[in-house]
Formats: structure tokens, sequence, C-alpha cells
């Protein structure tokens, strides 16, 4: 409306100036002469600029003929494209120049420009493979999500653009956490461009969450294949995901199954805790211990962990504590100086009662105060070496407030850590408390051996110590 208006408004002043200045002309008295081919012409001044306007306009008309006979011309010789050319291509540039401006609202986070100049785009310009997407992502700017989606389902139903429409939706039904319906969008975007890097990153999110472990191990495969993600990482992931395809099978029964998933993820990622030691407790259950060895020796080297120490535990769950210590220096002499390695000396020494070896072993550790775990081994040592009660009870309770970095729960719950803390009751009557070590007992499972009595002695210590219990040393081995 705005822009009517100033139209008319210059139309208007450029009439009234014209009508000006012709009157001027024709108040002038002057006269132009024109001396041509031996004859003197002689014009008013008036009659100069009507004739010079007349001419003008007379070219103009000329080369607007000229380009419609050329039009015709080339029509004739086949073109049918030449007389549409003729007609719009002020149309044209109208519409190109709005797609552009509607471009760079786009870039400029303008929602409401960018969907009036796309609209302005689409009236003009016969292109919907441009105009679909620039409608789109405007609507999409500006929050109209309906409208955005109408013009993705647009995009779908033309071979050229369907990639675009489809990868559209699909952000619309993530956002919406429609999963079944962002997997099938998922699977039709890979198949429409099998090399684009985004569509097989969400395809292997979404299966992931749909837990089609086996569907996204090849979308991973797939990705490694085509250089879309590095080797490491893509190892790490397909670990991840034959190891919770492993569990699902565990709990179907099919155990030779799962053993070998959990086999395959240990060597494909040796970090992976986990998958190491499930591994190795399917092959203990299988009676391969050497096997369940090797992978736990080859995973301690990558991320030394009290699962993977209480795996290996597991592997001889009834030998006697010096045995257990000597056959624990395979790990040792992996990383002598991890602070795992301080920790398992430590609780194998209090399994075989030697409290002066322990105490050099967890006095090894390079802690910048103590930690939970530690207060526990240090009230492990002060009872076997005979402290007070009250020692004992300090570091429990020092424990409770004490930090747990890194895997502190893990190391609290699943860590061997007491084999002696508490016994008989005093003559308060004070209950007994029994505290169990993975390290020392090995137990039924290497994710849970031993953790089970671990983790509700923790639990135990921890409320003896809040209740002021007291305990007295009990070996466990």
């Amino acid at each position: 409306m705005l822009k009517t208006i100033i139209y008319l408004l210059a139309g208007a002043v450029i009439v009234v100036a014209g009508a000006s200045a012709l009157d001027a002309l024709v108040a002038e008295p002057g006269t132009l002469s024109l001396d041509y081919g031996g004859r003197l012409y002689e014009f008013k001044l008036y009659e100069a600029a009507l004739i010079l306007l007349v001419g003008i306009v007379a070219i103009l008309f000329t080369l607007a003929v000229l380009r419609f006979v050329y039009a015709l011309v080339m029509f004739v010789l086949g073109d049918e494209t030449a007389f549409s050319r003729f007609f719009v291509r002020s149309r044209e540039r109208r519409g190109m120049d709005a797609l552009s401006k509607a471009m760079m609202a786009l870039a400029a986070g303008d929602g409401k420009l960018a969907m009036k100049k796309a609209k302005l785009a689409e009236k003009n310009l016969r292109r919907p493979d441009l105009t679909r997407l620039v409608n789109a992502q405007a609507a999409d700017l500006a929050g109209d999500k309906v409208r955005a989606q109408t013009y993705y389902k647009a995009l779908m139903s033309e071979e050229t653009t369907a990639f675009l429409g489809t990868q559209g939706l699909l952000g619309y039904a993530i956002e919406a956490e429609d999963t079944d319906k962002a997997l099938t969008l998922a699977n039709h975007a890979h198949e429409l461009a099998p090399k684009h890097g985004g569509a097989l990153e969400a395809l292997y999110t979404l299966q992931s969450q749909k837990f089609d472990w086996a569907g996204a191990r090849k979308t991973v495969k797939e990705q490694k294949r085509r250089g879309l993600l590095p080797k490491p990482e893509a190892q790490t992931r397909e670990a991840a995901l034959a190891f919770a395809e492993a569990e699902d099978a565990e709990q179907t029964g099919e155990t030779e199954r799962a053993r070998a998933l959990a086999v395959e993820a240990a060597k494909l990622d040796p970090a992976n805790v986990d998958a190491s030691a499930g591994a190795a407790r399917l092959l203990i259950e299988s009676g391969a211990k050497r096997a369940a060895s090797k992978i736990v020796v080859e995973s301690w080297r990558f991320a030394p962990h009290p699962k993977l120490a209480a795996a290996f535990a597991a592997i001889e769950p009834d030998e006697a504590p010096a045995a257990r210590r000597r056959r624990f220096e395979q790990l040792f002499a992996i990383h002598p100086n991890h602070d795992e390695t301080q920790f398992m000396k430590a609780e194998l020494a209090l399994v075989d009662e030697d409290w002066g070896g322990a105490r050099r072993a967890i006095e090894d550790l390079r802690e910048t105060e103590p930690s939970a775990r530690s207060c526990a081994v240090f009230a492990a040592i002060a009872r076997g070496e005979g402290d007070p009660d009250h020692v004992v009870q300090g570091w429990l309770a020092r424990g409770l407030g004490a930090p747990r970095t890194g895997a502190s729960d893990s190391v609290i719950n699943n860590a061997a850590m007491l084999p002696l803390l508490m016994g008989a009751r005093d003559d308060t009557g004070m209950e007994d408390v029994t505290s169990g070590s993975v390290a020392a007992s090995g137990g039924d499972d290497a994710g849970s051996q031993g953790a089970g009595p671990a983790a509700e002695d923790a639990e135990t210590v921890e409320a003896g110590s809040a209740d002021k219990k007291t305990a007295k040393a009990e070996p466990v081995a």
C-alpha cells in the first residue's frame, strides 16, 4: 500500500514538473534553427522539446518491437519458451530480487521479512525448487511450523528436492520426539543420499534410541567405510552397541551369542570396562578362564578399574589370600603407580592381614586429601592394627564427607574394600557388621563378583558410622 502511494506521488510530481517545464518553454520567445540539406528549419523551443520526447518514445517502441520480432522468429525456429521469456522477463527480475532479499533476511535472522520476500519470489518466479526451500526456511525461522512443514512436504514431492524436504520433516519429528516417524524419515533420507554424513548420524542416533543395536552397528560400519567417522570413535561406538546387544541376548537366554558379542565388544574397545568385565564373566561361566584373564589384563592396560579387579578375582574365587596377591602382580606390573593399583594392593594386603603392606600401598596414593575409599581402607588398617574404636570410627566418619572423584560410586560400591572392619558386639550392645571384599572373595560374576556384599557393607558401614556404631575385625578370605 505504501509503495503504491509513493509511486502515485512520484508520477504526480513528474507530471507537474513536465507541465511546468512545457509552460516555461511556450512562454520563451526564442527559436531553435536547424540547417539540413540546404534548407533551414526553425522550431519554437516547446516544439523542439516535444519532438525530442516523441523521438525518445519512438526509439524505445522500436526496440520493443524488434525484441518481439526476435522472439517471434525464435518461436518459429522451435524455441517454445521465446514468448514466455519476452513477457515474463521483468517479472523474473522482480522475483530474483525478492529471492535475494529473502535469503539476506534469513541470514540476518529476520523471519518475518524473509517470509514476505519469499512469498513475493514464489509469486514472480517459476522455480519451486528455490522458492519452496526459502519459504520453508523463512516459515521455520518465523516460528510458523505448519507452513514450514507444508513446504517441506511439497519439496518431498519433487525428485530433485526430496532429500531437502525429508531432512526438514526429520528435524520436526525429532523435535516432537516422534521416534518412529523420525526413524522412517531418517531411513528415507539415507536412501536418497547414502553419502550424507548428517543423515547417517541421525539414523545411528535414532536406531540407538529404538534399541536397534544391530541396525545401529550397521550404520556405524557404513560411517567408518565412507570416512565419515574416525576409526577409533567408530570402534568405541560399535563396542558399546555390541555389548548392549550381548546384554539383550543374555536376557533372552542366548548365552553363547551373548558371550561372542561381549568378547567382540571387549576386543573392539578394550577401554570399555563394562564390556570387558561382562565378557570375562561370561567366559568364566563357560570355563574359559585363560581367555577371561587375557581380556581383563588387556582392558586393564587401557583403564584400570575396580570392575576389572573384581572380574580378575572371580577367575579363581576360592584361592588363598597370598596366592591372590601373587596372581594380581600381573595387573600391578602394568600400571605400578596408578591409584587403582595402590588401592588393590592395599585391599589384598588387608585380606592377607598384612597391615604394614596395606599402609605402605595406601600411603603411596597421590591424593590431595583422603577420598571416601581411602578413608575406609585406613579404617580397616586401624582396626587390623588394634587401634581404639574411636580411631576406626573417626576414619569412617571422615569418609562420609570425603570427596568421591572419578567413578566414585563404582569405587565405593564395587571395590573390594574392607576385608575386615567390624565384628562382635561391644559392651554397648552395638550391632555386628561384616564387610565383604571383591578382591578377597571373587563372587559369582564379573560385574558384581563380591559387589553385592561390598555394596551392602559399604552402606552398612556408612549407616553404622552415622549411628556411631562400633565393630571389630573379621576376615572374609
